[in-house]
């Protein structure tokens, strides 16, 4: 049986679409939270109409993206169904949602209703811009955030136009601190008794990425620009091509830099004044890069990798989304596994990037489908069945 998990016990409900919201509750309920999806009436979470890439006629982003979750489906626009989600969040530990400012005030599900209705209640808020701000109002967008934050500016290649992380980085890290915010929430709950809000957004995950770059900037008064596959502050240290395709290596610190100069057989380079130190060589990176080049194109990737490994020089192949599921280390961390969906038989997911000695997370149940566990979950909160009928011919729930 599957562990429960370090967050067992802990009910959250989803009110979250898409990518960032998502991110967050999949993430506590690989921890082993009970994550209750409440899905829009009608069509359900956006994702869902993603229908170019389908496993069996489902939607395989969605099936990636709400794993472990129970689903239900609500119309926020019926009463009953404003009445199921209350019910709801008057027992829960958690909200994740990632509406615009303001969408749920006007229902009477926003922050001050809820705390009031559950003083115990942690509510997540995932935002294009934040709560506060000239641009709270605004809605969010990966693409626009990694623009706002100067990621696009830094990311491509020298000269060219402007490129977007090829992974919805502000997304993905807008879940991820938003998932880190609710459990620091509930450890502050565990001593005070009270929930509180968490609020962080698209725009502010996108700049948290930006390190690296604002340093350089607050150091020199000059914006970085885009630098391709190598690093802005040190050298070598990015992709190189070889005879059948491209390998990153990683000749960053003085030793690793010396012991590549062994492994490419250029020890002119050791007297070579323009690559002394990591300074100089950041000088002449293009002049140190096209040497390099020059010569790791004379022999296949797998050679230059196997040599590279036996001299401790951190090096590896640029592999294909394939080659990366395939690849034997990604096994055996167990982040590709495989569930059984009531439609689409067994899928593939990832795993669980965070391990646990003692209570370790898992993935236990393929993504719902839309009004899955309507009935279930209603049960649970005292709603008869014949309640639970009228609200679905009132249109206020559905069942799948």
């Amino acid at each position: 049986m599957a562990s429960p998990g370090p967050l067992e016990g802990i009910r959250v409900v989803e009110m979250a679409q898409i990518m960032a919201g998502p991110t967050c509750g999949q993430l506590l309920a690989d921890l082993g939270a009970d994550v209750i999806k409440v899905e829009k009436l009608p069509g359900g979470d956006d994702s869902r109409s993603y229908r170019q890439h389908t496993l069996h006629g489902e939607s395989a982003p969605f099936m990636m993206m709400n794993r472990n979750k129970l689903g239900i489906a609500v119309n926020l626009k019926v009463p009953g169904g404003v009445e199921v989600v209350k019910r709801l969040l008057a027992r829960a530990d958690v909200l994740v949602e990632n509406y615009r400012v303001g969408t749920l005030d006007k229902l009477g599900l926003g922050y001050d209703v809820l705390h009031t209705l559950n003083p115990r209640l942690v509510y997540c808020a995932i935002t294009g811009y934040g709560r506060t701000g000239p641009d709270a109002g605004k809605g969010g967008f990966d693409l626009i955030a990694q623009g706002v934050s100067g990621l696009m500016s830094v990311t491509g290649q020298p000269g060219g136009e402007p490129v977007k992380a090829g992974s919805p980085v502000a997304d993905i890290n807008a879940g991820i601190l938003g998932a880190l915010g609710v459990v620091s929430a509930l450890l502050r709950r565990a001593t005070t008794g009270q929930g509180q809000l968490v609020d962080t957004s698209l725009m502010e995950a996108a700049v948290h990425q930006t390190f690296w770059q604002v340093a350089l900037y607050l150091s020199t008064g000059v914006n970085p620009g885009p630098s391709g596959s190598s690093h802005i502050l040190t050298a070598p240290y990015q992709a190189f091509p070889t005879q059948d395709g491209w390998i990153n290596i990683g000749g960053a610190n003085q030793a690793n830099w010396q012991r590549l100069v062994g492994v490419l057989g250029l020890p002119e380079l050791m007297a070579d004044p323009r690559f002394t130190t990591n300074a100089d060589r950041m000088t002449h990176k293009p002049a140190l890069a096209e040497l390099i080049a020059a010569r790791t194109r004379t022999r296949p990737s797998a050679d230059w990798l196997a040599a590279l490994e036996a001299a401790g020089v951190p090096a590896g192949p640029i592999n294909q989304i394939s080659e990366m599921l395939a690849d034997p280390q990604v096994r055996a961390r167990q982040m590709v596994v495989e569930l059984d969906h009531p439609h689409a038989g067994r899928v593939p997911a990832l795993g669980l990037p965070i391990k646990f000695s003692d209570t370790p997370g898992s993935v236990r149940r393929a993504a719902p489908l839309l009004g899955q566990h309507t009935r279930e979950v209603l049960l649970s909160l005292g709603y008869s069945a014949p309640d639970i009928d009228v609200l679905v011919r009132d249109g206020a729930v559905a069942c799948a």
